[in-house]
């Protein structure tokens, strides 16, 4: 009587593993990471100009002083339009960051030094990007009841409470991306260096 012969079943994702490069992507830069640099920037401008639209009273002597023919308006039509970008971006974002984090492959034997492992790190991170997309969607449909309903007819166009939540919402994007960070520097995460010295390739052969 024969043993039946099993099989270990392939690994969906490891289908794609003869299309991915040193970096453990089938690119050869990862797209996550600029887009979330280009999440950041959006949101920072969309605060910052509603921040600057609402001092505008303070400022506007000096505007005129400088002949700069700057309106309160124009402050928070830059500051809407970018959070609606923003918005946008950020799904594209976190898309990329979930399919990116799907394929990563850190390092072995590496703690983090706020003494997480890889998983936790990518778990936290993941969710994190998630919780932050959602409160950025809501910050927008906040934003657009103050624009189009609740001050419109107002000069200052925003709630003092909404540029609040939006300079606490730097703090956590700061410390969230310290978690990404951490996955690219210590855990090696998409680097293709970091990955070719941890299989032992020799750099110089191995990078043009």
């Amino acid at each position: 009587m024969t043993t039946p012969l099993y099989v270990t079943p392939e690994a969906p994702i490891e289908q794609l593993s003869a299309q991915l490069g040193p970096n453990g992507l089938p690119y050869a830069v990862p797209i996550h990471p600029n887009l979330v640099h280009l999440t950041i920037g959006l949101f920072v401008i969309a605060i910052a100009f509603d921040i600057a639209g609402a001092l505008y009273p303070l400022e506007k002597r000096v505007f005129r002083f400088l002949a700069l023919p700057i309106t309160r308006a124009g402050f928070h039509d830059v500051g809407w339009y970018n959070l609606v970008a923003c918005a946008v971006v950020s799904f594209f974002t976190v898309a990329a960051g979930f399919y990116e984090m799907l394929l990563a492959q850190p390092l072995a034997g590496v703690t983090s030094s706020i003494g997480l492992q890889s998983m936790e790190t990518l778990l936290i991170h993941g969710v994190g990007g998630v919780v932050i997309l959602l409160v950025i969607v809501a910050m927008t449909v906040w934003r657009g009841f103050q624009r189009f309903r609740w001050r419109r007819d107002m000069g200052r166009q925003v709630q003092w409470i909404y540029l609040l939540v939006g300079l606490g919402l730097f703090l956590v994007i700061g410390l969230h991306g310290t978690l990404g960070a951490e996955l690219a520097a210590e855990f090696g995460v998409h680097i293709t260096a970091d990955q070719l010295l941890a299989a032992g390739a020799d750099l110089k052969e191995a990078l043009p």
